[in-house]
């Protein structure tokens, strides 16, 4: 049986309501921010959807050297904090490093493991020993029932609030594919499962110097992850898609939150009748 994973005052996992992880991919600015968190909060408030927000103080694997990678450490993790505190929101932000999950697990409710990182034992530990939640995003390399390894890494080192999430998997050059199964196969591993219907539909280094992706298509994939039983999504949200400064083609408008949010929910409720 998997187990219920706790985030401020709600939970993850079986029986539980549908939960959502959203935000700009990366931090712009403190305003922009600002200015993210209190609009998605509002949205996510009306509908009636637990929110988490998510943003990166650094994008470390973008795909040109000279793409926007976020403020730093530092500054981002006192954005983040801030956010959290003024907007009474958990906040969740990915790592990098060790240090940087030391670091991190001070502030954030939750600790992201990139998918290109999900192997790496020290990363995984680090984090582990925030004492904080641990998502790990499987790598678009990996099985399904190979990421019960990342799941004994972290819960031998005595963190046992774990979910794990899938993002599509490698399919070709420049694209990747969502394998629905595999949902199931990784609640098996004991955790809660997300799905990622944002970075699933892009296309890695499609445009050359930059990811491009298929936004029509991350409605559908939500719809589908619900109805094979995930237990929250994982959504990157913009105010301005056209001029965000990463995944711009893979994130949803604010303007377009509200309807699909209430679709996601009632079909949730559906599923676990």
């Amino acid at each position: 049986m998997a187990r219920n994973v706790p985030v401020k005052d709600f939970f993850i996992g079986e029986g539980c309501p549908l939960v959502i992880i959203s935000g700009p991919c990366v931090i712009e600015s403190e305003e922009h921010s600002i200015k993210a968190a209190a609009e998605l909060k509002k949205i996510f408030t009306e509908v009636g959807i637990p929110l988490i927000f998510k943003s990166s103080y650094d994008k470390a694997n973008r795909s040109s050297i000279h793409s926007f990678r976020g403020p730093g450490l530092q500054e981002g993790l006192r954005i983040l904090e801030k956010i959290k505190r003024e907007f009474d929101l958990p906040v969740l932000t990915d790592v990098h490093t060790p240090e940087d999950a030391k670091s991190a697990g001070q502030v954030c409710d939750i600790l992201q493991i990139p998918a290109f990182l999900c192997r790496q034992t020290d990363l995984l530990i680090a984090a582990a020993l925030t004492g904080v939640v641990v998502n790990v995003k499987k790598g678009q390399f990996m099985a399904p029932w190979d990421m019960k390894n990342a799941v004994e890494k972290i819960q031998e080192h005595g963190n046992p609030n774990i979910i794990l999430t899938d993002r599509g998997a490698t399919f070709g050059y420049n694209n990747l594919v969502s394998d629905m199964r595999g949902i199931p196969i990784m609640q098996r591993c004991g955790v809660p499962v997300c799905f990622d219907a944002t970075h699933s539909v892009q296309l890695p280094g499609g445009q050359g110097a930059g990811s491009g992706g298929q936004r029509e298509f991350i409605e559908i994939l939500a719809k589908a992850s619900i109805a094979a039983g995930a237990d929250c999504l994982f959504m990157e949200t913009h105010p301005d898609p056209a001029n965000a400064k990463s995944d711009k083609d893979s994130v949803i408008a604010f303007k377009e939150l509200p309807s699909l949010l209430r679709k996601l929910k009632r079909l949730y409720e559906v599923v676990h009748e």
